[in-house]
């Protein structure tokens, strides 16, 4: 088994969902998840299929996304694998719908943050072992930064 490290091509910071299935089916429910949660939401989604002709399955409603997700699921490679980018919308507004889809196992993360997958590579495939997301802690919020915290869920409309 080799451990490898793939970085994910996200130039303009989009917010990014990457997740775990089972079942051809999730693409086209990944995609009315989010269409029926947002509307107008602009989003790609790709997933990776891990039996059959074992393609990378695609849809959404923005081509530039969608390839943006095409790419980083190839580079990913790891069966049943997902990976949604958003505009119009962040995770917390879709998370919860897309974790409710039947086939949907697990989320990695949500992240606009750059973002490393730890992936392991045998001869039967790859697998997602976790992800890197964003940098490590620098230290501990103080007063300033509680009421920066707070200020900016106020900005977003996340509290009132």
């Amino acid at each position: 088994m080799e451990l490898k490290l793939v970085q994910i091509e996200n130039p303009d910071a989009l917010n990014l969902i990457l997740g775990q299935s089972h079942f051809i089916k999730t693409i086209e429910d990944i995609h009315e998840a989010l269409i029926n949660t947002v509307p107008g939401i602009q989003f790609g989604v790709a997933f990776c299929e891990a039996s059959g002709h074992t393609l990378v399955r695609h849809s959404g409603t923005n081509e530039g996304l969608e390839k943006l997700a095409i790419g980083n699921a190839q580079a990913i490679g790891a069966g049943h694998s997902f990976i949604v980018f958003l505009k119009e919308a962040f995770p917390i507004n879709v998370l919860h719908s897309i974790q409710r889809v039947p086939e949907v196992c697990g989320i990695f993360c949500a992240t606009a943050n750059p973002l490393q997958v730890i992936v392991a590579e045998s001869e039967q495939g790859r697998g997602i072992l976790g992800v890197i997301d964003g940098a490590s802690p620098s230290g501990v919020e103080d007063e300033d930064g509680i009421a920066w915290r707070k200020d900016l869920l106020r900005k977003f409309g996340y509290k009132a």
